[in-house]
């Protein structure tokens, strides 16, 4: 009988979101074999930025290059002193084989074949003393690529069985397998508008979205909202993260309307570009169809209603994983970015950016 080498990877995957809620840590152990992937995860956390590192990071854009670059260091020693922080209290001393970062993103100009994030590989690995892989869009964008979405690999690894797979997190993006092959894309900004719209009322996010649900829809703002352009342009396409705050939300103002109004709306709003793009990807196969949602606006559970809603028509059925997954698939799916990395794999899939070619995307920086 032959044998078949299983190959294991210890590592910490770490992403920052544009929602800003902190930096997710995950420790996950990644098992491949004959091409197969499996995972668990060992440990996860979610490290809340201190209110100055908020306002840093979300005014990161405005900064003279200079500065910019100087920030750029400061938070990879940032980060790196977390991933210790992290290390010690779940005492995993001498088990982490390498660490996959994502840093925070800040400017996202495809078409100009440009992306960046924050957080200086060179300093995590500084820091920790353990190789670390960053700068994972980098390479897809020089191909011409969108550099995102980026998950999709993962979820095409890790999570076998759905036809869609939709993330709800500071922008909404989804996954499909379709007759035109495995696709993704950005859909709309979600919880760094529906944040953005809840600290109005002092709160930092609309827990089970219980406020929009309180709220009372405007028919006028929700049509202005669905006829912004980005929604009629075609795939592979993504979106920077200051359309949420510099289109979105300015628009949102223009209504002289309840915030709980402005939430309601804005939460239609989400579910009915969902719906569109479920709409435009069409599942393969016989089985009935189904759609795993997580990120964290798969907690928001009037938002999942209302995408459940919409989504009848189409015979979906949506499921809402456990909390952990919901949590930290992004920090999981790094960690597996890293690991096809190390392996000298593809891992950024040119179906769904738009480059030239899947590509080998991250940077590796050893001590």
């Amino acid at each position: 009988m032959a044998k078949f080498r299983t190959m294991v990877y210890k590592v910490i995957g770490t992403m920052s979101g544009s929602s800003l809620d902190g930096l997710d840590i995950a420790f996950v152990e990644l098992t491949e074999v004959r091409g197969k992937w499996e995972y668990v995860i060992r440990a996860a956390d979610c490290m809340p930025y201190e209110p100055e590192w908020v306002t840093r990071l979300a005014s990161a854009t405005a900064l003279p290059a200079q500065e910019y670059l100087l920030l750029h260091s400061e938070y990879g020693h940032y980060t790196g002193k977390r991933i210790l922080e992290f290390i010690n209290q779940h005492q995993l001393d001498h088990q982490v084989h390498f660490i996959t970062s994502h840093g925070h993103t800040t400017f996202h100009i495809p078409s100009a074949k440009m992306t960046a994030q924050l957080g200086d590989g060179a300093a995590i690995s500084a820091v920790t003393g353990l190789p670390v892989i960053s700068d994972l869009r980098a390479m897809d964008v020089a191909l011409g690529g969108q550099g995102a979405p980026i998950v999709p690999i993962g979820e095409r690894l890790l999570f076998p069985g759905y036809q869609y797979w939709l993330n709800l997190g500071g922008i909404a993006n989804i996954s499909a397998t379709s007759p035109a092959g495995f696709v993704a894309f950005d859909i709309c900004p979600c919880n760094r508008v529906l944040n953005g719209l809840a600290a109005a009322l002092n709160r930092p996010y609309d827990e089970g979205g219980a406020l929009a649900a309180g709220g009372v829809q405007d028919v006028t703002l929700l049509n202005a909202l669905n006829a912004l352009p980005y929604y009629a342009a075609a795939w592979p396409k993504s979106l920077a993260n200051d359309f949420g705050t510099d289109t979105v939300l300015p628009l949102i103002d223009q209504y002289r309307i309840s915030i709980q109004g402005k939430l309601r709306t804005y939460t239609e709003h989400i579910a009915i570009q969902v719906a569109r793009a479920v709409a435009a990807l069409p599942a393969t196969g016989d089985a009935a169809p189904k759609l795993l949602v997580t990120g964290g606006g798969a907690l928001n559970t009037f938002l999942v209603n209302s995408i459940q809603e919409q989504l009848q028509p189409h015979g979906i059925t949506v499921v809402v994983p456990d909390a952990q997954t919901i949590n930290f698939k992004e920090a999981l799916v790094m960690a597996l970015i890293g690991a096809l990395r190390w392996r000298q794999e593809s891992n950024v899939l040119s179906s769904v950016t738009g480059a030239s070619r899947d590509s080998i995307g991250g940077a590796l920086w050893t001590v």
